[in-house]
């Protein structure tokens, strides 16, 4: 089952997508798509409904981010045996924390705006984890029993605040509109394997970024156990699992966004993204 939200900012209904493609209302049967609604009990009721009894929403009706309400943005780096390759890095013991602020969360399709004084603004394909179910102190071999769904991440990053403003990569990670999500939460039955997924990128129609996220140093299941032993995982939490190679600080020379560029990107099974770059107004 693929959820998802849509409308103007601020004013997203909860809906899904058919098998058809097109989109169904679900304001009649939840409030939103978010961490009150995620867990296996609301999934399983929402999966007995027949899409076709829905509303259709107009076609070309706005996306926005897939889940509502987001309680913590967790993001993991260098968890890419090949990215850390191409950027130089050892290959880490444990996995990189850093947190990107809700603030920078916005729709799939949303314009990124590159920040005043931004020079280094650079894209990441991710594979995004929903949580559903509370975890705290979970195995890896239970770990994917709290994950509601899946869904595509760009987590774009300034390079230069990231790592030349001090201070954590967070400064370089939270600027508005720089976490496109969605288009849809992929529910985990359909997702039987998070750790073999195809995934890309595309800047201006040029290829960027391709991988598979076999090729994660710590999958999925890892990352959720490690977390949930530092701190509690909540319904509505999302993480992002790292991104391939192809980014554009390891490009020789670099290339970075700018204003007039569009960035195409999509992973197996969770649909794609588009944003159109644009200067700050």
């Amino acid at each position: 089952m693929k959820l998802l939200r849509h409308g103007e900012p601020g004013r997203e209904r909860p809906g899904m997508l058919d098998d058809d493609g097109t989109i169904r209302d679900l304001s009649g049967h939840v409030a939103d798509i978010h961490g009150d609604t995620l867990d296996d009990a609301s999934i399983a009721r929402l999966s007995t409904l027949d899409p076709t009894a829905l509303p259709a929403v107009l076609p070309g009706t706005r996306l926005g981010p897939c889940v509502g309400n987001i309680g913590k943005f967790l993001c993991i780096g260098l968890n890419y045996s090949d990215h850390a390759a191409e950027t130089g890095n050892p290959i880490p013991d444990h996995p990189i924390l850093f947190f990107k602020a809700n603030s920078a969360v916005v729709g799939p399709n949303d314009d990124t705006v590159l920040p005043r004084g931004s020079t280094h603004t650079d894209w990441e394909v991710e594979l995004g984890v929903v949580i559903g179910k509370a975890a705290k102190y979970v195995s890896r071999e239970n770990a994917l029993e709290h994950v509601a769904g899946y869904c595509l991440i760009n987590d774009v990053s300034e390079r230069h605040f990231q790592t030349q403003l001090s201070g954590q990569w967070t400064k370089g990670k939270s600027c508005d509109t720089f976490g496109p999500t969605g288009p849809w939460l992929v529910t985990r039955d359909e997702i039987p394997d998070p750790q073999n997924l195809d995934m890309g990128l595309d800047v201006n129609g040029e290829p960027r970024q391709r991988g598979n996220t076999r090729t994660q140093i710590f999958s999925v299941a890892d990352v959720i156990e490690h977390l949930s032993s530092l701190f509690t995982l909540h319904p509505g939490d999302i993480i992002s699992t790292g991104t391939p190679p192809g980014v554009g600080a390891g490009m020789k020379p670099p290339q970075f966004l700018k204003d007039g560029d569009r960035v195409d990107l999509w992973i197996e099974g969770l649909g794609r993204q588009r944003q159109q770059v644009r200067a700050n107004d």
